[in-house]
């Protein structure tokens, strides 16, 4: 089974909704909608009741049809259709509680809040063929080991969504090219802030992250995001399809 259809799994995900805090709060929030509507119910005069049904209606179908656009998308992974589905679950949480009373819909608002604030989306679980490297690690392969040997590596952080977003994408990538001429690394610029510049890839921010470089004889020879002569970052959302940059099956069949 491929890494992808095993993130896929509903019985992995269910198991994550269980285990990790940041589904787990999601979950009770929006099942904590259902207690609350069948008492109001109760109170509520026939034309509101029916106002809030129709409401509902509305928003279930334009859930349903945005879910279905985001998980045809190419670029998308698991992590980033789960994160956007979540997110389109609490404008529609938050609208629906509107109808019924503000200070309900203040209360979800605040909810909502409070769990991206004390919990972070987790990342895709797998590490494929990659290796975990420090900045030291990485730089004794290009210099010390064997130079004709190329390396692709991602510079990363967890702490930002993008990285979360697209976690997935290079341990699939590892498993389809890696072999005994191509390796893949991660470094985690969260953790080594400063490695950046070393290995030639200036960062304003964390938020530029991720970015994919591909060495050969100790030095890189392409990047993502592409830079130009100022050192000038061409930013652009991170995609399965944006990394054929590399062009990794032309170069198998020359090493």
């Amino acid at each position: 089974m491929s890494p992808n259809s095993q993130n896929a799994n509903p019985l992995n995900w269910m198991n994550r909704m269980v285990s990790e805090p940041y589904y787990l709060l999601h979950f009770l929030a929006f099942f904590s909608y259902i207690p609350v509507r069948c008492s109001a119910a109760q109170v509520l005069s026939p034309p509101r009741s029916a106002h809030l049904l129709h409401r509902e209606i509305q928003a279930l179908l334009t859930f349903c049809v945005l879910a279905a656009v985001k998980v045809r998308g190419k670029r998308e992974s698991w992590e980033a259709f789960i994160a956007d589905t979540l997110f389109f679950k609490e404008i529609f949480l938050a609208a629906m509680s509107l109808v019924l009373d503000y200070h309900l819909a203040l209360w979800y608002a605040l909810a909502f809040a409070v769990i991206y604030i004390i919990a972070q989306q987790p990342a895709y679980g797998g590490l494929g063929t990659t290796n975990q490297l420090t900045p030291l690690q990485l730089e004794a392969l290009l210099t010390e080991g064997n130079t004709s040997k190329f390396w692709m590596v991602e510079f990363r952080s967890l702490s930002t969504s993008s990285c979360i977003r697209s976690s997935s994408f290079f341990p699939e990538l590892s498993i389809t090219f890696s072999n005994k001429n191509l390796s893949f690394g991660t470094i985690d610029l969260g953790l080594f802030p400063n490695a950046a510049e070393k290995f030639e890839s200036p960062l304003g921010s964390l938020h530029q992250l991720p970015t994919y470089m591909l060495f050969h004889d100790g030095a890189a020879i392409s990047r993502l995001p592409e830079m130009d002569f100022q050192a000038k970052i061409f930013d652009s959302p991170v995609s399965k399809t944006s990394l054929r940059h590399f062009e990794l099956d032309k170069l198998l069949s020359i090493i």
